[in-house]
């Protein structure tokens, strides 16, 4: 009888591909199609397909931005993240090992390197002041003790930071640069967002004794302060630019988010299911709005 011969693994493979997967996780591919979202926003109408600034920039938008700023602050908050529910998973970001996280900065670096190289050939030296201001907001932002993300409302405020993407994608794209009400609505979305994401990780941050907005004033009014946001969009964007459907799907989230508020989970923790349709059903409307954002030009006028 033939015997059967041993399977045989690969170790260095096996770390290399888990490697890789959790620098992904890290990037929290979940939050990607945002950013390209806000990457279009000022390249209304213009037609720069065929630029290969304007390709490397949709590229950089994705998992190597997401890997500096939310792979930075996977690092300060691996104990926090160590019994997060949602995290460990593509959608929500990486849970890792001391080996991994020790290995991120190294790994965060090169990749950051890379594309300065790349945009520096393109745009010349400015691409350099823009690649600063990144690293002070992730670097103010996740400071040990110090850092904005526990110190509330800085915490909310310092969310302007992802303005950097309109100005990288006019930059790189030779577009202008988008007017002071779509700046301010850009600035208002990153900031009701990252309430949104206070109040899914409100249980974790509470018993890490981690200081944020959510945990300070409470989920009912987190709630009823992006309705607030929300409604500051709404008008902001009706206002300044006279477009129905982007205004009216920022009111229908007023709405959701008081009902959210009132009657659905009000002061109950989401479940996981809930938060995973959640993000999906974002995507899911980023994705399939993109084309309109594009040919409209709202916001790019």
């Amino acid at each position: 009888m033939a015997s059967i011969a041993p399977v045989r693994t690969d170790p260095a493979g096996i770390q290399t591909a888990s490697s890789l997967s959790f620098a992904v996780k890290a990037s929290r591919p979940g939050l990607w199609l945002t950013a390209v979202w806000f990457y279009l926003i000022p390249l209304g109408q213009r037609h720069v397909f065929h630029s290969a600034g304007f390709w490397l920039g949709l590229l950089y938008v994705t998992f190597p931005l997401g890997l500096i700023i939310y792979g930075w602050n996977d690092i300060a908050d691996a104990d926090i993240d160590s019994f997060n529910p949602r995290k460990g998973t593509f959608l929500f970001g990486a849970r890792g090992s001391h080996e991994q996280l020790r290995q991120l900065p190294l790994q965060i670096a090169l990749v950051q390197a890379v594309f300065a190289f790349i945009f520096l050939c393109l745009d010349g030296r400015r691409i350099l002041v823009w690649l600063l201001g990144l690293v002070l907001f992730t670097a103010i932002y996740n400071l040990p003790r110090y850092g904005l993300k526990s110190h509330p409302p800085f915490d909310i405020l310092n969310q302007a930071g992802y303005l950097l993407v309109f100005v990288l994608s006019s930059w790189l794209n030779h577009a202008p640069q988008l007017s002071w009400p779509a700046m301010l609505f850009g600035a208002l979305f990153a900031m009701h967002s990252h309430v949104f994401g206070e109040i899914m990780d409100i249980e974790p941050d509470r018993v890490s004794g981690r200081r944020t907005t959510a945990t300070v004033i409470g989920v009912i009014p987190s709630k009823v302060l992006i309705c607030a946001m929300l409604l500051g969009e709404t008008l902001l964007v009706w206002k300044s630019f006279g477009d129905l459907w982007i205004s009216g799907a920022l009111l229908f989230g007023v709405f959701w988010f008081l009902a959210d508020a009132l009657v659905f989970w009000r002061n109950r923790p989401y479940s996981l299911a809930a938060m995973r349709v959640f993000m999906l059903g974002w995507n899911a409307i980023a994705l399939a709005s993109m084309p309109w954002v594009w040919r409209s030009a709202t916001l790019a006028q």
